[in-house]
């Protein structure tokens, strides 16, 4: 999502990082989505914060270096062919 007037820029993770927002209509969804994330990389301390509406916003940072065997198949099986473009919500 490219940043807009409204919503700040913040700087990028570093090299090998990438932070994961995970927004959910219950701390339950959210956590189990994290959980699934933790199992295929590394990962730092998951801060949540309530949303309007009564949902829930995670914020967790994972270690893309550092992922599970599974993980890295899947990952390698994922990457995208070159000529490949991306979906028309992408940038």
């Amino acid at each position: 999502m490219a940043p807009n007037d409204s919503e700040p820029s913040e700087p990028l993770p570093t090299p090998g990082h990438a932070e994961v927002r995970v927004v959910a209509a219950t701390p339950d969804a959210a956590r189990a989505v994290a959980e699934v994330l933790r199992r295929c990389f590394a990962g730092g301390e998951q801060r949540s914060y309530p949303t309007p509406g009564g949902g829930t916003r995670l914020h967790l940072t994972v270690d893309t270096t550092h992922t599970a065997e599974p993980a890295r198949s899947w990952l390698a099986a994922s990457s995208p062919s070159h000529g490949t473009v991306p979906h028309s919500e992408e940038p």
